[in-house]
């Protein structure tokens, strides 16, 4: 759905060109899964442990965004599903700048994750399904979100009252439920490592 008058103009330094003076190439950590299983939690300190190794890296977070770029956006389904459309859009945009950008969203389903994956090249999107059995993440509820769904008080609740689709082959599964932070860390460290992207 583009307009045929607006014309994609080349930048005169390419990803290449980025990744070169980083000394590391680019990518889009993709977090997902229920709400208080640690997706930003860990998406924040993966982000720390890469900024004291010299790496250049940003986060987005679901909450922070939709603060902003997507405060116009509700939690119906199809405005769920444009959430993640300009998340993707502007990850790609990090990517692009060299950046190793960490995406904590809830991005419930799996066809929302796919469409997202398409935006980038082979191995440059990496999903990392932050597992956490719903009654532990109920316990944990910082934000009292499931206490409120529980009473009917918040529609469209993942979990709850909406579906959450369990990626179908995530790059990394962390079990925040029995892994320290800092062994959840190390395990996303290691695979960038493993895939020379660091």
């Amino acid at each position: 759905m583009g307009n045929s008058n607006i014309t994609w103009h080349q930048s005169a330094v390419t990803k290449t060109d980025r990744h070169q003076l980083n000394r590391h190439k680019s990518c889009v950590l993709w977090f997902t899964g229920l709400s208080g299983s640690g997706k930003s939690t860990l998406a924040n300190a993966v982000d720390h442990a890469l900024f004291e190794l010299g790496f250049r890296s940003y986060v987005l977070d679901g909450d922070n965004i939709r603060h902003g770029l997507n405060s116009d956006l509700s939690f119906r389904p199809e405005d769920r599903k444009e959430n993640i459309r300009r998340i993707g859009e502007v990850s790609k945009l990090f990517v692009d700048s060299g950046h190793i950008v960490s995406s904590a969203f809830i991005s419930p389903f799996q066809g929302d994750r796919e469409l997202v994956r398409q935006l980038f090249e082979p191995e440059e999107f990496i999903e990392i399904f932050v597992k956490c059995p719903i009654d532990v993440c109920e316990d944990r509820d910082p934000k009292g979100l499931y206490v409120k769904a529980r009473k009917g008080e918040i529609p469209e609740f993942t979990g709850i009252s909406s579906p959450y689709e369990i990626p179908d082959n995530p790059e990394i599964i962390i079990e925040t439920n029995k892994l320290l932070i800092d062994q959840s860390v190390e395990a996303v460290i290691a695979y960038l490592r493993e895939k020379k992207i660091l």
